[in-house]
């Protein structure tokens, strides 16, 4: 089971484990759980009471300062009690939370509804629905589903930056439906180039496919590069430029003899629009990727707080898994959305178990 992690609300220090020892651990993880159970603040009294070790009031509350300056916890009135933060949280379910696995009765009850439902149901839809249902009922969270179409025609696209290496994709089609996919990003890739790939995208996908788009593109950057070997060669006769190739990469033109190209409009013309070129290229491969990397997605996803900019509910959390047909590839997405205090460690074994079920039925 993946379980991918977006740190979108502020990038958490790759050292902040270390920063922490054993109370300072074991006192976090109190906090954290209290509120994941009840939703109350827990204060260095009743702290200092219930950890596996002996440490006084004052001394707990020395470690809790040092928690609130590093971000995990806060005051939520004047009580003395704490809750975690929305990073808090984040490192809890990213560092600390132990994912446990479904029982065999529960996997069991889990495939049974969902495949009672499968039996008597009239489409696609109405197991979606039972499942969806199920979930809703087991995690005492909304359900949400989302369901793709291969042939459905695009409207608007949307690459958000997660992290470094993961971005959302949201598709909305021309009949209203929105569907989202976590793809992974290359390393190193600009932001801007997810901004650029959106407006590129979006002034001609209007009315196409996913793959229409994506088989448009390809075809329009074949033609680019043929230009751009003709112009170039062009450059190279003339003895005004040279070619160098880049170890890893496309190539780079090497101009030389500046003034002549200042003499020779046409050549620098030419100049000029293998420039244009090289910058559509750029733009055509990074949309290129970006599509091929948006057909599938990976691993239960969970947001919290305002990392949850897609539905815009920045109090609640979402815990989400793609689920896939027959030929592999994703055709939904569902999960739980709830409150931020979720219990996280038991809904990510059923989301993404119930979506291999309702992947499996599709299949």
């Amino acid at each position: 089971m993946g379980m991918s992690k977006p740190t979108d609300l502020k990038t958490l220090d790759s050292g902040l484990a270390s920063q922490l020892d054993d109370r300072s651990r074991e006192i976090f993880r109190r906090i954290v759980e209290g509120y994941l159970a009840s939703g109350e603040p827990l204060g260095s009294r009743n702290l200092s009471k219930i950890i596996p070790m002996t440490l006084s009031p004052a001394s707990v509350r020395n470690v809790m300062a040092d928690l609130e300056a590093l971000g995990l916890i806060y005051s939520p009135h004047t009580s003395a009690g704490r809750l975690p933060t929305e990073v808090g949280l984040r490192f809890f379910v990213d560092a600390m939370m132990q994912v446990g696995d479904l029982t065999p009765q529960e996997r069991a009850a889990i495939e049974g509804q969902v495949t009672s439902a499968a039996s008597g149901a009239q489409s696609v839809e109405d197991v979606l629905a039972q499942a969806s249902q199920m979930l809703s009922g087991l995690s005492r969270g909304a359900a949400v589903v989302t369901t793709s179409k291969s042939a459905r025609k695009l409207k608007h696209v949307e690459f958000v930056r997660l992290e470094p290496t993961r971005a959302l994709v949201v598709l909305v089609s021309e009949d209203g439906a929105v569907e989202n996919r976590v793809l992974p990003l290359p390393p190193g890739l600009p932001a801007s180039a997810l901004s650029e790939a959106s407006n590129y995208l979006n002034a001609r996908i209007r009315g196409r496919t996913l793959a229409e788009a994506r088989t448009e593109i390809e075809a329009a950057e074949r033609a680019a590069r043929a230009e751009l070997d003709e112009l170039t060669q062009r450059l190279v006769q003339a003895g005004l430029a040279s070619w160098a190739g880049i170890e890893g990469g496309d190539g780079q033109l090497i101009v030389r003899g500046q003034a002549n190209l200042l003499e020779d409009l046409r050549a620098a013309e030419d100049l000029e629009r293998v420039r244009l070129l090289f910058a559509d290229l750029e733009t055509k491969k990074d949309v290129i990727d970006l599509l091929g990397r948006a057909e599938s997605g990976e691993g239960v996803r969970i947001f919290i707080g305002s990392e949850n900019k897609l539905f815009s509910l920045s109090g609640s959390s979402m815990i989400a898994a793609p689920f896939r047909d027959g030929n592999r590839k994703i055709v939904g997405v569902l999960g739980v959305i709830g409150p931020t205090r979720l219990n996280y460690a038991r809904i990510v074994p059923m989301v993404d178990y119930t979506a291999k079920v309702v992947g499996r039925l599709l299949g």
